[in-house]
């Protein structure tokens, strides 16, 4: 499960993602636009700053813009950056690798073998996926018509 911080960081970098190009929106634009508290915002902006995903800039049109073009950001590097590692087992992990105290052998644990491929596959979809991906794949917003059972049609199975 990602985080309410992964959340708001990929909510703000879409907002950013569909600004024109080399124009920047303040924290308080993002933060109403969104629906992101303020506060929590500019936490979340530092940090994608900080990872050299956005830059900002001061001044009466100042504020955050993307750097990393979004067909180039990877869902992935944006959810280690914020949420940090992605392994549901320290074992398995590729940038927090730690043997788990009680395992005496992965190679034949039954717990890691369980979670292994899901998370291979898991982690080459996020690793490939680009927030241009995101964008272009994301429901249009959902009318009284398209919505039966209070559940927008596309989430019908």
């Amino acid at each position: 499960m990602i985080s309410q911080k992964a959340k708001y960081a990929f909510k703000a970098l879409f907002h950013l993602a569909e600004m024109p190009a080399g124009v920047s929106s303040s924290i308080e634009g993002i933060a109403n636009a969104e629906a992101i508290p303020r506060k929590f915002l500019e936490h979340i902006l530092l940090q994608l700053k900080r990872g050299r995903i956005v830059a900002s800039h001061r001044g009466p049109h100042g504020g955050y813009r993307l750097v990393v073009p979004p067909a180039e950001l990877t869902i992935g590097r944006i959810l280690r950056l914020v949420d940090g590692p992605m392994a549901p087992l320290p074992c398995l992990s590729r940038t927090a690798y730690r043997r788990c105290p009680d395992c005496s052998d992965e190679r034949t644990c039954a717990v890691r073998h369980l979670f292994s491929e899901a998370y291979a596959a898991q982690l080459a979809r996020f690793d490939t996926a680009t927030l241009s991906d995101a964008l272009l794949a994301r429901p249009m917003t959902p009318t009284a018509e398209t919505i039966r059972d209070g559940i927008p049609e596309s989430l019908h199975s």
